[in-house]
């Protein structure tokens, strides 16, 4: 099968600068979404990373929502509104989309998926013609698992093919065996003409081969190659020299 022949479902996502009302607030006033222009993607897997606070999820959501998403996670069709949080710089990102359009697609949100299964039984506990909406998750509520049982259950059962798949921090609740797991299942997902946009804090799922990884800093955002990330460098540093690094680590001042 030739992946991806026709181009990307996403290309890329542009700031209109010239309609933003000020830089001097949030979100705008975030290094890297000052410094923003455009955002290229790899027609297969794209990652974004940085430390806590750099505009990831920010930028992410904003991406994700102004392609018709919820923000809280979920598929195009859920309109589901727990809590009004996210901000308003989706209404300034304009999408540059492929030749191609996806046939599937779903927004996976670690930190709000409790509120996406809350809503997959509330939808099931109303009467419907067709079939129960869990059962494309597997067949069981998602409550009744483990976060990360849950987790792994959309990716391997939700998640058919032929789609856009924008992600936020799905680490969060798999441990190492699963986010090598989760790669395989990638992988099956590429080649099956799908595309991922993933924000991660995980060395392990950020390994993805030939995959594009902009790194957010101070000075806006970067491609970087996986080995010069920091997660990538402090994980190794830390497995390679662990005795030493817990010695200057823990030392009493």
């Amino acid at each position: 099968m030739s992946i991806h022949r026709n181009g990307h479902y996403l290309r890329k996502m542009v700031l209109e600068r010239d309609n933003v009302p000020t830089f001097g607030r949030y979100p705008f006033s975030l290094d890297a979404i000052r410094e923003f222009d455009e955002l290229s993607f790899h027609p297969k897997v794209t990652y974004l990373v940085g430390e806590n606070g750099a505009g990831k999820s920010t930028l992410i959501e904003a991406i994700a929502v102004a392609l018709g998403f919820n923000p809280e996670g979920g598929t195009i069709n859920f309109n589901f509104e727990t809590a009004r949080t996210h901000s308003e710089l989706h209404d300034y990102m304009r999408p540059v989309r492929g030749a191609q359009r996806p046939k599937d697609g779903f927004f996976f949100r670690a930190e709000s998926y409790f509120n996406v299964a809350t809503y997959l039984d509330e939808l099931d506990r109303e009467p419907g013609f067709g079939g129960p909406l869990i059962a494309s998750y597997g067949g069981s509520s998602l409550h009744e698992q483990s976060h990360g049982e849950s987790f792994f259950a959309t990716f391997l059962h939700r998640f058919g093919g032929n789609g856009l798949y924008i992600m936020d921090e799905p680490e969060a609740a798999l441990s190492p065996s699963r986010q090598l797991a989760m790669l395989a299942r990638m992988h099956e997902l590429v080649r099956d003409n799908s595309q991922f946009i993933i924000a991660t804090h995980s060395p392990i799922l950020m390994a993805y081969p030939d995959a594009w990884i902009y790194r957010l800093t101070e000075s806006g955002i970067e491609r970087t190659a996986w080995e010069d990330t920091d997660h990538y460098v402090i994980t190794s540093q830390f497995l390679n020299n662990r005795d030493r690094m817990l010695r200057e680590l823990l030392e009493d001042g």
